[in-house]
């Protein structure tokens, strides 16, 4: 793992075994409050189906990961988010595929996240992380968080 910049902004950066298949570019909303974190499970029928994760989906040709940000949080969660800095990236390799996936600090802005295209959400604290199954991408993610508990606000 090593530290990046953006933009002014630090982030980390992880980087697993590549296998030859090309990259699903991913985008995920961290979305905090009330020193809770908003995670979604997959629904069943998907790639790693009852997993939980956070929201947010593949990215689209010619599409920012911002603007995928938004949209995949409107179609899934019916609600509206301000995508704020860029706080860990992951480059992950399944069997069946690639992953490099960008996680995002996220703000609501409009309405109330509903489970449209999961099975569930949950807003967890940092003591009950544990209590989730979550993918082999997002887990890098889920140390850092661990040693970041100004996020958690």
């Amino acid at each position: 793992m090593r530290w990046r910049s953006l933009s002014g902004h630090r982030f980390f950066v992880k980087s697993t075994t590549m296998r030859k298949h090309t990259a699903v570019e991913v985008a995920a909303a961290l979305v905090f409050r009330n020193e809770k974190l908003l995670i979604a499970r997959r629904p069943s029928g998907v790639h790693l189906a009852g997993l939980w994760e956070f929201p947010g989906g593949k990215r689209e040709q010619g599409e920012s990961f911002e603007s995928c940000l938004q949209r995949e949080i409107w179609e899934e969660l019916d609600c509206g988010i301000t995508v704020g800095s860029l706080v860990f990236k992951n480059v992950h390799s399944y069997s069946e595929k690639t992953v490099d996936i960008r996680f995002y600090h996220c703000k609501l802005t409009q309405g109330e996240p509903r489970a449209i295209e999961c099975d569930a959400l949950e807003w967890i604290t940092k003591d009950q992380v544990a209590d989730y199954s979550f993918p082999e991408a997002d887990v890098a993610l889920l140390e850092y968080l661990d040693r970041c508990p100004h996020l958690w606000v």
